[in-house]
């Protein structure tokens, strides 16, 4: 086969690795169990190439991120349940379900801000769940959340949707003022001295990052990329301190707490 730019071959390449007999043998093993880990961390790799401005990197992620969507589309076509088509179709009709504000006038509408959008997309959502919920077997304005999300992400995510109904803190200050709450009763753990049973500092802490969480929402930050560059952060500026040592052929094991710090903050006021 040749390449394409044309998502068809994609598809055709998809079914021909699937194919009992012909196909690849590894490919022919895989259910959505076992392709789940690496959609994953395919995620997580565009994520990666974006953090740092490569866009061949990119380019090339998206790619294998797509070819996770129609490994996927192509086992369920499989099982007689969906395919490519029907899983463009459904991604589609909910755009523009959820896009009132564009695709049902002719031109859209310049007065919503962006932060009204967002909060438009989880009215919408709520009442779609609401709508779309059996008497006897109803989903909860939370069930839809993956619980598969990395944790800060899905507190960011459940804590998003409890404010789509109404559950929410009127403003930031407010939700600053339960992290100092919740930074109170952690240290109150802490010094009690208890070290046998850490279960309750751990609810504590538990307590404060979601409560991170919440207040990253409100202020319209994304907490797992806001994380995401405080490690990159950290890792550059430990890099080099460890390397500032290795010059000076002195190893950071051998040094003291104090001349470790000193370099950091060298290092720190030097790279701002």
């Amino acid at each position: 086969m040749q390449p394409s730019k044309n998502i068809a071959r994609l598809i055709e390449i998809m079914a021909a690795l699937r194919t009992p007999g012909t196909g690849c043998p590894w490919d022919l093993e895989q259910n959505f169990r076992t392709i789940a880990p690496y959609t994953l961390e395919e995620a997580y790799e565009v994520a990666d190439a974006i953090e740092r401005d490569d866009l061949d990197q990119l380019r090339e992620e998206l790619g294998d991120l797509l070819l996770q969507v129609v490994f996927h589309a192509r086992m369920a076509e499989e099982q007689d349940a969906f395919d490519f088509g029907d899983v463009v179709e459904a991604i589609t009709e909910k755009l523009i379900r959820r896009h009132p504000h564009v695709f049902a006038r002719e031109s859209g509408d310049p007065t919503l801000t962006s932060g009204q959008v967002i909060e438009k997309w989880e009215t919408l959502k709520a009442r779609e769940r609401e709508a779309a919920g059996q008497p006897a077997r109803r989903k909860t304005t939370l069930s839809g959340v993956p619980k598969t999300l990395p944790a800060l992400l899905r507190a960011y995510e459940v804590s998003a949707r409890a404010a789509a109904v109404g559950f929410d803190w009127a403003k930031a200050g407010d939700v600053l003022d339960k992290i100092e709450e919740e930074v109170a009763e952690l240290r109150q753990e802490v010094e009690s001295g208890a070290t046998g049973d850490l279960s309750r500092a751990e609810e504590e802490m538990g307590d404060l990052l979601f409560a991170i969480a919440n207040l990253s929402r409100k202020l319209g930050i994304e907490p797992e990329a806001a994380l995401r560059r405080a490690n990159e952060k950290f890792t550059s500026r430990f890099d080099a301190v460890e390397q500032a040592f290795a010059d000076r052929k002195q190893s950071m094991s051998d040094a003291t707490l104090e001349e470790m710090e000193a370099e950091w903050e060298r290092i720190k006021d030097k790279r701002g």
